[in-house]
């Protein structure tokens, strides 16, 4: 072969490598992530960073498009297999050069330029959509969204099924999907962004990221469970902080009025988490160890109210009360089920689901117990029952209008009203102590009206109590993987500006593919 010809081959090779494969594997672990690259030829490298204290993440990327054949971009990467859930809030800073410059999620086969993969990309110009390569070296295809700007982005993979669910925070999903993408079982998952012009660098910042890993189809409900996430949510501005992680089931972290702890149960039993140290210490509550999440604290933060699954009522659940520091606990209810939900502000009651003869209604009791008060008689389910700080209204959510909405009674069970009233499913409604603003769980139509269950995705929504009437809007305020556990008890922080709530997502571990 000709020497001349041979060179020219030999350099077209070589600028063939060049352009297909990063430009840098950066190993080292950021955050959640285990690494990150320039992907393609990019002029200008890239970088980011982690604030652990706010557990936010500053990607700073150039590169010339994610698009056609190939791409340049910043990647901040995690191999992972098998099913996930990906979840962020994200920006891009300042007004930039290009509209086109973008971030997003990106699932992809390898690191090269021209790989296969999906992303869920919004771009500066506010489009988002779902793009696409479905083999090395292909057409990217795209489906937009009918949503534009949306600043809350979430990309899911179940088998070769991606679906992207966006929205503009405070508002629900809106989603695309694929459905016939097959990018292998071990994959590169992460945050991008793209200048969409090579001679400049734009920056984006990301917070609430989640890399969740969803409960398998099979699993097997209250035998099974998988891991959770102990969370705190600042309700101005959504940002969200992870305090505490555990492989088993925590649920519903109730707010003590000192500020310095919560309680949640797990596995039967009630823990102290101190939110100084963040350490978590089992409460001792003598002979009642399988108690569920239906626990209360007392106004005044001194007692806590307890449902316990009495072996000598056959195990039924029945409401207790004891020190909120531990003790031997003291029965308060006659008969079960009975599932404790609220303590009025004076000390004097409690008001609980009581199932008598099939029916699931709203009792209330003296805290020393005594005759139990009928207050809800409507056909359905009545559960979640709540009082206002100022004692004169309870809150619960009903089925009694054929979905699950939130209803609100005067103390004495009289006058009843229905609050919302929309396609969501509505459990729990808990009042700010500041008696401004109410919290909601809402499932979507995939769950019975009557069900609460586990690992479903969920919405917590907020709306004003000032005014409340079915035809308001409540705002969402956090898009969660959990349900049943994740907010069932009262969990404003004192001063009205906090929640605390569990999320869910299986071991990252069992997901994890060790970088290559």
């Amino acid at each position: 072969m000709n020497t001349k010809i041979s060179c020219l081959l030999v350099a077209g090779l070589i600028s063939t490598l060049l352009a297909t494969a990063p430009s840098s594997y950066g190993q080292s672990k950021l955050g959640q992530f285990d690494g990150q690259t320039d992907v393609g030829r990019v002029k200008r490298p890239g970088s980011a960073s982690y604030n652990p204290a706010r557990q936010e993440y500053t990607i700073e990327g150039s590169g010339t498009n994610i698009w056609f054949d190939r791409d340049e971009f910043h990647f901040v990467w995690k191999r992972m297999k098998g099913d996930f859930i990906l979840q962020t809030n994200g920006h891009l800073l300042g007004k930039g050069v290009d509209p086109h410059r973008k971030l997003g999620w990106m699932v992809r086969s390898t690191l090269d330029s021209n790989s296969a993969h999906i992303n869920a990309v919004v771009h500066g110009d506010g489009l988002t959509s779902l793009q696409f390569r479905r083999t090395k070296g292909a057409t990217t295809e795209e489906k937009k969204s009918a949503l534009t700007g949306a600043d809350v982005v979430q990309l899911a993979r179940k088998g070769n099924t991606y679906t992207m669910s966006v929205a503009r925070n405070g508002q629900p999903f809106v989603t695309e999907e694929v459905t016939d993408l097959d990018l292998g079982a071990d994959v590169y998952v992460g945050l991008f962004v793209c200048s969409h012009n090579p001679d400049v660098s734009e920056k984006a910042v990301f917070h609430n990221v989640r890399l969740i890993v969803p409960a398998r189809d099979n699993f097997v409900p209250y035998r099974e469970y998988i891991g959770s996430n102990l969370e705190l949510m600042d309700v101005a501005t959504g940002q969200r902080k992870v305090i505490y992680q555990a492989p088993e089931s925590l649920q519903a972290p109730n707010w003590l009025p000192n500020n310095k702890a919560l309680i949640y149960n797990s596995n039967g039993k009630l823990y102290r988490f101190d939110l100084a140290k963040k350490i978590p210490t089992v409460i001792n509550t003598d002979f009642a160890t399988s108690n569920n999440n239906d626990h209360v604290l007392s106004f005044d933060g001194k007692m806590i109210g307890i449902s316990h699954h009495s072996k000598e009522d056959g195990g039924k659940s029945i409401v207790y009360t004891v020190p909120v520091g531990g003790g031997t606990p003291k029965r308060v209810t006659p008969v079960g089920h009975s599932y404790l939900h609220g303590w009025s502000p004076d000390g004097k009651s409690l008001i609980y689901t009581g199932e008598r003869n099939g029916e699931f209604d709203i009792y209330r009791i003296g805290v020393t117990g005594g005759a139990e008060t009928r207050l809800t008689t409507a056909k359905g389910l009545d559960d979640g029952s709540e009082y206002s700080p100022d004692g004169k209204y309870i809150y619960f959510n009903s089925t009694r209008s054929g979905t699950m909405q939130i209803w609100r009674m005067k103390a004495d069970g009289s006058d009843q009203e229905q609050i919302t009233n929309d396609e969501y499913n509505n459990w729990f409604p808990h009042i700010s102590p500041d008696g401004k603003w109410m919290t909601i769980l809402s499932f979507g139509k995939d769950v019975k009206p009557d069900d609460h269950p586990f690992y479903k995705q969920v919405y917590l929504r907020l709306l004003p109590v000032a005014g409340a009437n079915p035809s308001a809007t409540p705002k969402v305020i956090a898009y969660v993987y959990g349900g049943q556990g994740t907010i069932n008890t009262p969990s404003w922080s004192p001063d009205s500006k906090q929640i605390s709530f569990i999320s869910n997502s299986d071991s990252l571990e069992k997901a994890f593919v060790g970088a290559k």
